[in-house]
């Protein structure tokens, strides 16, 4: 299961807010026992909050900068009103190319994780939150200016027990190679898929001959998993 949320920063979070199911995308990192997420303080799916209504009674829009986002609920609330989610991070390493259609498939790796979420606070907020950006990017927690109070109340982290988790894989050629369709004399194997960090593309606002740290420039050309 390590190795595949270490490969990765990017999960799919499953909740029931309002009754409704949603699926979002968001950013993660984990430790020895927790998954961490993390989202504006103002987000349905990290609050399990209905959505405030208009007079006419739709949906009101309450935007999606941070800035203007209002903190959350308590701990209890948060985890009263999600009830169990479920955090699925997933890689596709290839397509299976079959010599029949039946027998296509893909190459992959997934973990699944299921919990009640814990909103945290305090020290613990901030350690969650330095885990997250070290997780996709090294290095960058020491190197950029670190979350002011203000900003830490408009973001919410939630930390998901990684004690109840599953792991699904699938590798190799296709299945019909030993098959009556092997006589087909069609091509068969493995389209393989890679994700790799090309080179960084300056901010046009930085100062001439600001060129990017070590732990920045030293994933250009590297795959990602």
């Amino acid at each position: 299961m390590y190795e595949v949320l270490r490969a990765g920063f990017i999960c799919h979070l499953g909740v029931i807010s309002g009754g409704v199911p949603m699926v979002v995308p968001t950013v993660y990192g984990f430790d020895a026992d927790n998954l961490y997420v993390h989202g504006s303080a103002a987000s349905r799916s990290l609050t399990g909050r209905e959505p405030s209504r208009s007079r006419n009674g739709s949906e009101a829009d309450t935007g999606t900068d941070a800035r203007q986002d209002a903190p959350g609920g308590s701990e209890a609330e948060t985890s009263a009103a999600m009830g169990t989610v479920c955090v699925t991070v997933t890689h596709v390493d290839g397509l299976v190319l079959a010599r029949s259609v039946f027998e296509h498939g893909v190459n992959y790796r997934s973990a699944m994780v299921y919990g009640v979420p814990r909103k945290l606070e305090g020290e613990e907020k901030l350690t969650a939150l330095r885990i997250l950006t070290e997780h996709s990017a090294p290095g960058q927690w020491d190197y950029a200016r670190q979350p002011s109070r203000k900003e830490l109340a408009a973001t919410t982290i939630l930390a998901i027990s990684l004690a109840e988790a599953s792991v699904k894989m699938s590798s190799g050629p296709p299945d019909d190679g030993e098959g009556p369709d092997a006589a087909l004399g069609l091509w068969a194997g493995v389209l393989p898929i890679a994700t790799t960090w090309l080179a960084p593309i300056p901010d046009p606002l930085l100062p001439e001959g600001l060129t990017p740290p070590d732990h920045i420039g030293v994933r250009a050309g590297t795959r990602l998993s």
